[in-house]
């Protein structure tokens, strides 16, 4: 059989504090109900003064290391893959601390930034590596903690983000095994860079050599063109994969989608004939956490029964750049972390 990269390992961590619609009302000009029925969130988690998205990291990481130990014997990884675009520091990247912190010792370890896309294309990152010889064993990371870049008085977007980070292992197995990761469909279109966006920090700005228009350090997203745009990219990635893997939408248990918005998920659901069961959804309980949005919602899907061994799975995401994703399995049996 072919080499292929199949995942043996799961994990996720969140902030201690949870801040609830009803606290976000009392700070803005909002409501549980206008949070609740526009995006289908209740809470979300947020880092406490200090904590950075690397300490949320290593706690996945290590998680997810744990729960490959449990399910088979697994030596430590050698590559470590963070998709993140809140990391510690602009410079230098943030997985390399993060595999130091977690005992891996001098593995290659480095940042992939496509936002909420970020997760699978990490994950087709390392699987590739892995296929084509260069790794064995993969810790993927996706972490985020936006409330960091947040505008402090927008409603919209401290009403939907969240921070948190969810974690796989990936090792050399071959293709028919469950867990093994049997296509991708990655996509990106740069026309859009400006509807998902920080616009302060980078080169762009800093070569005017002047200071950043006020505002500017916070992240902006034009709502209605990001919905349409990630149910279109997402819809159609999932179809185009599914295509090259031979299944069809009949054939799907369970699509797991960025968690963006309830909204989407539904749209998304619609576009590809699904019913509303087949469509995992854990935003509302931690909002849209970015990076780690995809893996969370497969750790809170196998914890509750929901994500079952042998049921075939679309992971499938959307984010700024713009950037779309999908990827393919037959999901594992697992051990807990």
């Amino acid at each position: 059989m072919s080499r292929a990269a199949v995942l043996c390992g799961l994990g996720g961590a969140l902030p201690t504090t949870a801040v609830s619609n009803e606290e976000l009302a009392g700070q803005l000009d909002t409501s549980d109900q206008w949070i609740r029925t526009r995006t289908g969130i209740r809470s979300r988690h947020v880092v406490a003064p200090g904590e950075a998205t690397s300490d949320l990291a290593v706690a996945a990481g290590a998680d997810a290391l744990a729960s490959a130990r449990r399910t088979a014997p697994v030596a430590d990884v050698d590559l470590v893959v963070l998709a993140t675009s809140t990391p510690d520091r602009p410079c230098p990247a943030t997985a390399p601390d993060v595999a130091h912190r977690l005992g891996l010792g001098p593995v290659p370890a480095f940042d992939v930034a496509a936002v909420c896309t970020g997760f699978v294309y990490a994950l087709a990152t390392a699987s590739s590596m892995i296929t084509a010889g260069v790794s064995e064993r993969a810790l993927v990371i996706g972490a985020d903690t936006f409330s960091t870049i947040l505008d402090p008085v927008d409603r919209t977007t401290r009403a939907i983000f969240g921070d948190g980070a969810g974690a796989v292992v990936l090792r050399a197995g071959e293709a028919d095994e469950p867990g093994a990761l049997l296509g991708f469909d990655l996509g990106s279109d740069g026309s859009g860079a400006d509807l998902i966006t920080v616009r302060a920090g980078g080169s762009r700005q800093r070569s005017t050599g002047g200071p950043a228009d006020a505002g500017d350090h916070f992240f902006t997203m034009d709502g209605r063109p990001v919905f349409t745009q990630a149910v279109l990219n997402m819809s159609r990635s999932s179809q185009e994969l599914m295509e090259r893997v031979g299944w069809t939408p009949a054939d799907l248990d369970k699509v797991v989608a960025h968690q963006a918005n309830i909204r989407i998920l539904h749209a998304v659901g619609e576009q590809l004939g699904l019913e509303e069961k087949q469509i995992v959804a854990n935003l509302d309980r931690v909002g849209n956490t970015v990076a780690a949005s995809i893996p969370l919602a497969l750790r809170d899907a196998a914890a509750d029964g929901e994500l079952l061994p042998g049921h075939r799975v679309v992971l499938t995401g959307f984010g700024g750049g713009l950037t779309w994703g999908s990827a393919a399995l037959v999901w594992p049996d697992l051990a807990a972390g």
